[in-house]
């Protein structure tokens, strides 16, 4: 069985959590988060970098600090995972889905100026794929129109914007540690800003309201309940686990852009033949090769594929269904304008297996599998 993933795991990986237990020190704010925290710092150029335990909670985070309140209304794309929503939904903010580009599978940011209204007070673009949004316009957008801007950059870990990292591109950048990533620590996640000013507020939210990371650094004698949190902090346990990917982070996403590499040659003459659509990174745009994904003529086609390849020991995963459609997007949000792309696009797309040191004898076998599945269609020679 080829699997879908298989996360990623460093050979200092269980050195760290051992040495991590043998402190005495698994809380979180240990010595492998602030390492995590000073890597991420230093490779991101983020001025402030907090480790979380999910992008979730970067999310919710960066909603708290957004000061989103009842009646607000957030901007986004409806093809993303219900996080992204969710953290603004229990602030009381209505969301404003409005539809994607075709090529890129992000926001359309030439749709979002005209969704804005007088209570719209966040644009939060989502980096599908690891592929950039394009943030000049939507940055341009929201300084116009005085909104903050929150990234999503749950798969865009160490990709780049015009040489610039994405989580760093607007007001605060959320990343995603899950063992989907190209970089894992079972679950968690980390919030991005450069803004000083709100520093001091984030340590309160993330240390359940309290100023207790005054009260460690010496600067407090007691800690107490200072405003509104919850318990964002992740043990230094899993920072552990992660640090050592991170410092193995040249060889991971040069073994991921490998395979990515590997799929997109492979799939080239079934692209020219018009069978199947490839990823498109668009210029100024460098992607960390989270993914590798293809699109196919329609559903019926996506799940003939699926089952085809399940029958070959291939795991495959279709996506995100879109939010605007589920029971919860219909209640919490509102699509504006046209669902051109979002439900149609969401319908083609089939994610195929990539994982750090993905074998390439693996990687070869599914592109024949699926040449094979359009020679039994009839389609291809």
């Amino acid at each position: 069985m080829i699997r879908f993933n298989i996360p990623p795991c460093a050979p200092k990986s269980l050195e760290y959590v051992k040495k991590a237990v043998e402190n005495h020190q698994i809380c979180g704010d240990g010595e492998f988060t602030q390492r995590c925290s000073q890597w991420l710092k230093l490779h991101c150029m983020a001025v402030n970098v907090f480790l979380t335990t999910s992008c979730t909670h970067a999310l919710e985070m960066a909603a708290l600090l957004c000061s989103i309140m009842p009646g607000d209304e957030v901007i986004m794309p409806s093809y993303t995972f219900v996080s992204t929503a969710n953290a603004f939904v229990l602030r009381g903010a209505k969301i404003v889905f409005v539809d994607i580009r075709p090529d890129t599978m992000n926001i359309d940011e030439r749709l979002v100026e005209d969704a804005i209204t007088e209570r719209t007070k966040v644009i939060v673009p989502v980096h599908y794929a690891g592929i950039p949004c394009e943030m000049d316009e939507l940055n341009r957008i929201a300084k116009k129109h005085g909104l903050l801007v929150v990234e999503d950059a749950a798969q865009a870990v160490l990709s780049r914007y015009h040489g610039k990292a994405a989580g760093t591109l607007g007001d605060f950048g959320c990343f995603s540690f899950h063992e989907t990533k190209n970089f894992s620590m079972g679950e968690g996640g980390a919030l991005l800003f450069n803004s000083p000013e709100y520093t001091e507020e984030a340590e309160i939210i993330r240390e359940k309201g309290t100023n207790r990371s005054k009260f460690f650094r010496g600067q407090v004698d007691k800690y107490t309940w200072m405003d509104c949190g919850s318990s964002y902090l992740p043990s230094d346990i899993n920072a552990a686990y992660l640090l050592a990917q991170l410092e193995q982070a040249k060889e991971i996403v040069g073994s991921r852009m490998d395979s990515w590499n590997h799929y997109h040659t492979g799939f080239e003459k079934l692209s020219e033949k018009g069978l199947v659509e490839r990823p498109v990174i668009p210029d100024g745009c460098t992607h960390n090769a989270h993914m590798y994904y293809i699109k196919v003529k329609d559903l019926g086609e996506r799940t003939e594929l699926i089952s085809f390849l399940q029958s070959k020991y291939i795991e495959t995963a279709f996506h995100y269904i879109p939010l605007h459609n589920a029971p919860a997007g219909k209640e919490f949000g509102r699509f504006h304008g046209e669902d051109r792309y979002t439900t149609v696009e969401s319908e083609r797309l089939l994610r195929l297996p990539l994982y750090y040191d993905m074998n390439s004898d693996d990687i070869q076998y599914v592109i024949r599998s699926i040449y094979e599945f359009y020679l039994h269609k009839g389609t291809v020679k």
